[in-house]
């Protein structure tokens, strides 16, 4: 039974990186006990069993010459060696200085693996490993492995079982270095060999400085799309259909109802200038499946086709990974960021594919970050018909807000909510172009679960909202919120009923805010309100469904409170 698992190897081998490969968002750091010297501690999830993880400091040999070499020896002896698995991370393309620390593991009988790191950029630099033929000579598994994409971790986890004390014969030191030039002819090759471009945009995309840039680049342009395909479907293809088709069927089917009377209310609405207007009316037969088929679900399909197209080519993966390090500091992994980006077309397909994270911890600090700092395509496209006459300042003053709140919030949940976050792993594949039929297929099996997911939740919020408001219990709701509204948002209390309504539609509550006369500070603090506040009637269902209700009420009552502060916050601190 493995009680502990150790990380050994020579300084800058990739050592950190598979630690958090293998033992998530949650490490513990502190000092040896009478050494300055730092130890890292985490957990890997190996079946059913939930075992510590030690990263011991970088160590060139089991003879000590510094006290960072003395620490990571006397850990390994807390245990008896029945009881550990020490995986032994070597450099691939130093593979001959390495293999010292290997070799006096194995002769101390320690149940070893070797993690063969950065197998990349010794592929890249023209060396070649017989992988195969070193696990033979060693005797102990050997995995190859690239930390900083993933590849080959998952494998190194399955191994780990196969540990086992080894018995080699202890020798001494020249015949040491003699036994691993031996064992360097059999199992390396090197050849001089050149990067092709595919390798070349590889190593770029999960790399610093280029990585980010590619990024910016690749997520504006995917973004300029989205909204380019989606206002197209709009304007040539859900509102003909709505307006020259739709509406005068619904006209006929309501002709003998009274206008006035509840039925007519439920299922149309109210006439805006005495016709039916598909935004406005609020209706379950109008409104409803105007949002979801005549709003939404254009930019969910040219969503849903980019975000399948970066994933299919390979960027996705690699994106998660550039951006893994961050998002450690919000309780959450790399692959975190597909939920995000899907937020900004939707956040119900957003939290939705909150799924693809493994603990509850992970989910809800995902789908709360949504909710409250991703504003979908049609908000962002009224924000910036609102306020983008004003000139991008305040435009960009959003989205600052919003981005600032992901990072203090998320910072805040990941220190203070309680539960274990698993390391997400990921394999990274090669750049490649999808077939289109295989791309066309995935398209068509996510539309379909998104109609299947939101369709229904819009009806029936629609359905209570037309309820409450036929029953006038709106007034009261208005009536209620008045001195919050006007005390500490500084808005006038017409502006209630749009934030009310964007419960139920963000976007219409944004253009519903156009016709009170605001000043471009109100206008600010209103449009970012809405932005951060309650979700819409969808997505809030679907929070319901996917976290429980527990864990809704604390999503509600973080909401609440950043819409408090940050309401207040910048009504006072503004100046016009």
């Amino acid at each position: 039974m493995i009680k502990k698992i150790y990380l050994i190897g020579n300084p800058n081998v990739g050592k950190s990186v598979v630690f958090s490969r293998l033992t998530g968002v949650q490490v513990i750091s502190s000092n040896y006990p009478g050494t300055t010297v730092e130890i890292s501690k985490g957990y890997l999830l190996l079946k059913d069993s939930k075992i510590e993880v030690v990263d011991l400091p970088g160590t060139y040999s089991l003879e000590p010459t510094s006290s960072a070499e003395e620490v990571a020896v006397s850990l390994l002896k807390e245990l008896p060696k029945e009881e550990i698995a020490v995986i032994n991370i070597l450099d691939a393309t130093n593979l001959e200085r390495n293999l010292l620390l290997t070799l006096q593991l194995i002769e101390d009988g320690f149940p070893v693996i070797i993690c063969l790191n950065m197998c990349d950029d010794a592929t890249h630099r023209g060396v070649n490993i017989d992988v195969d033929k070193l696990e033979k000579i060693l005797n102990v598994p050997v995995i190859s492995t690239c930390a900083v994409t993933g590849v080959g971790i998952k494998l190194l986890i399955e191994r780990i079982k196969e540990s086992a004390p080894t018995a080699r014969k202890k020798i001494a030191h020249e015949e040491r270095w003699l036994e691993i030039g031996r064992i360097i002819e059999q199992v390396q090759h090197l050849e001089h060999r050149h990067h092709n471009l595919r390798e070349v945009l590889e190593d770029a995309s999960v790399r610093p400085i280029t990585g980010f840039l590619m990024a910016a680049g690749i997520i504006y342009a995917s973004f300029k799309i989205v909204r380019f395909v989606g206002e197209g479907i709009i304007n040539n293809i859900t509102d003909p259909v709505f307006i020259k088709l739709y509406q005068p069927i619904l006209e006929k089917f309501t002709f003998h109802l009274q206008e006035k009377g509840f039925w007519f209310h439920l299922l149309i609405g109210d006439l805006i200038n005495g016709k039916i207007d598909f935004k406005q009316s609020l209706g379950v037969l109008t409104t409803a499946p105007y949002i979801e088929i005549g709003m939404v679900l254009p930019y969910v399909i040219s969503f849903y086709f980019i975000l399948s197209l970066l994933e299919d080519i390979g960027y996705l993966p690699r994106l998660a990974i550039l951006l893994d390090n961050i998002l450690h500091r919000l309780g959450l992994h790399g692959y975190a960021v597909i939920p995000g980006l899907l937020g900004f077309g939707c956040n119900v397909p957003g939290i939705l594919s909150t799924r693809v994270l493994e603990s509850k911890r992970e989910r809800f600090i995902a789908a709360t970050l949504i909710s409250i700092g991703v504003p979908c395509v049609p908000l962002q496209a009224m924000i910036f018909g609102l306020l983008g006459k004003f000139g991008g300042f305040y435009v960009g003053g959003v989205y600052l807000v919003l981005f600032s709140l992901i990072a203090i919030i998320g910072f805040i949940l990941n220190r203070t909510l309680r539960g274990y976050s698993p390391e997400f792993l990921l394999e990274i594949p090669p750049y490649r172009f999808p077939p289109l039929s295989m791309l066309g297929r995935k398209l068509y099996y996510r539309i379909k679960g998104f109609l299947i997911e939101a369709m229904p939740v819009v009806l029936i919020g629609v359905l209570v909202i037309n309820i409450l408001l036929y029953l006038k219990l709106f007034d009261f709701i208005t009536g209620m919120f008045a001195p919050i509204i006007q005390g500490l948002f500084g808005l006038p209390k017409e502006a209630i009923v749009s934030l009310v309504i964007g419960f139920l539609r963000k976007d219409v509550a944004v253009g519903m805010l156009m016709p009170l006369g605001l000043t471009v500070k109100q206008l600010f603090i209103a449009a970012t309100l809405l932005a951060i506040s309650f979700p819409c009637v969808a997505t809030f269902v679907v929070l319901w469904k996917e976290l429980g209700f527990k864990s809704l009420v604390k999503s509600t009552l973080i909401m609440i409170t950043v819409s408090l502060i940050v309401g207040s916050a910048l009504n006072f601190l503004i100046l016009r």
